[in-house]
């Protein structure tokens, strides 16, 4: 049994927009929910330990960035909606028949998300309340950090699986009744996994800490000065630990679990350029907070917005790179799968005219609202 014997490819449906728009607004859409998402991946637990060994100025990060975790997640699993849209338009004759084989693990997600949201909001309930925390929302908060990573070990499973097709057989043979599913694998033998999944976190500790600067210049006027003073010295500890946790699971990623197609095609030729881009990229954001720890001198706003729009730059770059491989992972499996989709291609305008109306304008309003945070958090008098 091949992969074309699991994958029906025999009659092509195409896709209800060109290729390219498709691929654009899945890593566009993906590189705006790792933002936010990368905040409570990783920003959870960091929170969570400084409020137990941070120190001042460390519990008081913490108890902002909880504070802040509603509005946080709120965006994040609304723009969570557009990627994981055009995974399902693009490849779903891949995307479902792995989370079939995944089904309770995959829907499991829902009932993580439900106790994981409640818990966060408890927590920041807690926070404003003032004095001792009780033992109930301290826990809420760290059953909500749990579970957050537990959700994302999930999805890392779900989109490695959909290109992992060689491994489709040994999982439902091990988990089905009579034939049928039952919905019970996961993809942990997948020797990709776990370096993409530990990637990702390397990656969220890194817009952590890029946050901890923009929130402290553009919304955090009213803290101190030495809070303001301390915020780029521990941004960029942060930023470190996660450069060197992304380095690590990077490489192990790249030079030790990409197949022979894959890393022919990223280490060589014109993709080197996106693979060398991808790997030096942090350098950036990195540099600009060690130069603004060294001024030993609150963060100006523009430095932190530069700060912010470069980390930015990481997540889209990183966007690109694992589109690309993907694309390189489909197309080893099923050489002829984008050309057949592009040219049988039946675009469905309306739908799509529709989609950037929404799109744009739900971009607005996020922008919007953010703007109007920023009014409400004035600097401190002179």
């Amino acid at each position: 049994m091949d992969a074309h014997m699991l994958v029906e490819t025999t009659v092509p449906s195409g896709l209800p927009a060109p290729l390219w728009f498709v691929e654009f607004f899945k890593v566009l859409g993906f590189a705006l929910h790792a933002a936010p998402m990368n905040l409570w991946y990783a920003g959870l637990v960091l929170a969570m330990l400084l409020q137990v060994r941070g120190g001042e100025h460390g519990r008081r990060f913490g108890s902002r960035l909880m504070t802040q975790m509603p509005v946080i997640v709120a965006f994040g699993i609304n723009l969570g909606v557009v990627p994981l849209l055009f995974v399902q338009v693009a490849y779903p004759k891949l995307f479902y028949p792995a989370t079939i084989l995944m089904a309770w693990p995959w829907m499991a997600v829902i009932a993580l998300l439900i106790p994981a949201y409640y818990g966060m909001y408890l927590y920041s309930f807690g926070l404003r309340e003032g004095g001792t925390m009780s033992p109930l929302p301290r826990g809420a908060g760290w059953c909500a950090a749990v579970l957050f990573i537990v959700i994302g070990f999930l999805f890392a499973n779900g989109f490695s699986l959909m290109v992992n097709v060689a491994d489709w057989k040994g999982i439902w043979q091990g988990s089905n009744m009579a034939g049928a599913a039952l919905g019970t694998g996961l993809n942990t033998a997948d020797p990709t996994l776990w370096p993409r999944w530990l990637l990702m976190f390397g990656l969220a500790l890194m817009t952590t800490a890029a946050w901890v600067v923009v929130d402290t210049a553009w919304f955090g006027r009213r803290e101190s000065d030495s809070y303001q003073r301390w915020a780029p010295g521990f941004a960029w500890k942060l930023f470190s630990v996660g450069l060197a946790w992304f380095a690590v699971a990077g490489s192990w990623y790249a030079f030790a679990t990409w197949p022979e197609g894959v890393s022919d095609a990223m280490f060589r030729g014109p993709l080197v350029v996106l693979t060398a881009a991808t790997a030096l990229a942090p350098g950036l954001p990195w540099l600009l907070l060690l130069l603004a720890w060294r001024r030993d001198a609150p963060i100006s706003r523009p430095a932190a917005a530069l700060v912010g729009v470069a980390q930015f730059a990481v997540l889209g770059i990183n966007a690109v790179s694992r589109q690309i491989v993907q694309n390189i992972e489909i197309t080893g499996y099923f050489p002829d799968y984008f050309r057949l989709a592009d040219k049988l291609k039946a675009v469905q305008w309306s739908p799509l005219v529709v989609f950037l109306l929404v799109f744009v304008g739900g971009m607005a309003v996020v922008v919007w609202m953010i703007a109007q945070a920023m009014k409400a958090s004035p600097e401190l008098s002179e």
